[in-house]
């Protein structure tokens, strides 16, 4: 008996008489899918349900390999239990990795490899870590099913962010500039305001709508942890938000007045910023939310609560610089 044909997929005829096969829900992109009786096609129809961008080939690797290995990474419930936004973020990671190392062996990665692709990343950081992070969670995988016996990403340490601590920080005068060029009654205005007066990531920031807020305050999940939060709508988000434009399910919208990925949003923003003559980033509006908070006295649990972060050591960053800066005015004032 034949195997029946999912939900989303179709199956299309090549001039020179191939067999393609396709996801595609809805209006939204078209993805290829290995042959339906290939042993890879569930694998890749799940993770075309999920969102999650296919692996760049779909034969079948070198069961020895790092492309292998990463295949199977990717199938299992470890990956499975990430956050959406970190399966997307590693997923391309490691995708790049099978394009320049899928057919080596994946016995033979060692600390020095995993070394060498950091510092190949060592210019940007952020990417360093990302790529560290990834292959970290590959190999604690693979030592957990007994594929290797140790982890080789252990003891490998990223480039540091240099004394300017990552993304640079709003000031008060960036925020005032930026709401000069964008009065109320603008979409620019709303981007801003929500990223100031909810401390939401970018990706979370593109989500809340109305129906996230009960008697004035707003409580969501957050993307990348899972973490719920609840925040207070203030007067100033209030009247940029009473202003508009905003949609209904979501309050940070386009031209177009529909809905924005946190990517696209990002590149508006950008843009919005620059005009104002800001050369700052919406993830520094976050980091100017929480020095504003921990300097008005928020505790630790407190920060962690309202920004969704866990473990203390975000929390702590912000409430010392808080109380360094009022211990430096205290000692001037005397």
């Amino acid at each position: 008996m034949g195997k029946n044909i999912p939900p989303y997929v179709s199956r299309e005829r090549t001039r020179h008489g191939r067999v393609n096969w396709y996801f595609r829900r809805d209006h939204g992109k078209r993805i290829r899918l290995p042959d339906l009786l290939d042993p890879g096609f569930d694998a890749a129809y799940m993770d075309a349900l999920k969102g999650v961008e296919p692996a760049p080939r779909y034969r079948q690797a070198d069961p020895k390999s790092l492309e292998w290995l990463i295949d199977r990474y990717r199938r299992s419930t470890a990956f499975a239990d990430l956050a959406k936004a970190t399966q997307k973020q590693r997923n391309n990671i490691l995708k790049h990795v099978i394009e320049s190392a899928g057919a080596a062996p994946y016995a033979a990665v060692t600390k020095a490899t995993i070394a060498k692709g950091v510092e190949k990343r060592a210019k940007t950081p952020a990417q360093a870590e990302n790529f560290r992070k990834a292959m970290s969670g590959l190999f604690n995988w693979a030592v957990e099913m007994d594929f290797v016996t140790e982890n080789p990403t252990l003891g490998v340490k990223t480039p540091k962010t240099g004394k300017g601590g990552g993304f640079a920080v709003w000031t008060d005068e960036d925020v005032e500039r930026y709401h000069a060029r964008w009065p109320h009654g603008t979409k620019e205005r709303v981007w801003i305001d929500v990223l100031l007066y909810t401390g939401l990531r970018r990706g979370d920031a593109v989500q809340i709508g109305r129906q996230h807020i009960r008697e004035g305050w707003a409580t969501l999940k957050t993307e990348k942890t899972g973490t719920e939060v609840t925040i207070p709508i203030l007067a100033p988000l209030k009247a940029s938000l009473d202003a508009g434009p905003t949609g209904d399910m979501h309050f940070i919208v386009g031209a177009s007045g529909k809905p924005l990925t946190k990517e696209s949003f990002g590149n508006m923003f950008r843009d919005a910023c620059r005009e104002a003559g800001v050369e700052k980033s919406a993830h520094g509006l976050r980091k100017i939310a929480a020095t504003r908070a921990a300097e008005a006295g928020a505790t630790v649990n407190e920060l962690e609560a309202m920004f969704g972060w866990e473990g203390g050591k975000m929390a702590i960053h912000y409430t010392k610089s808080a109380n360094r800066k009022k211990l430096a005015i205290r000692g001037w004032s005397r």
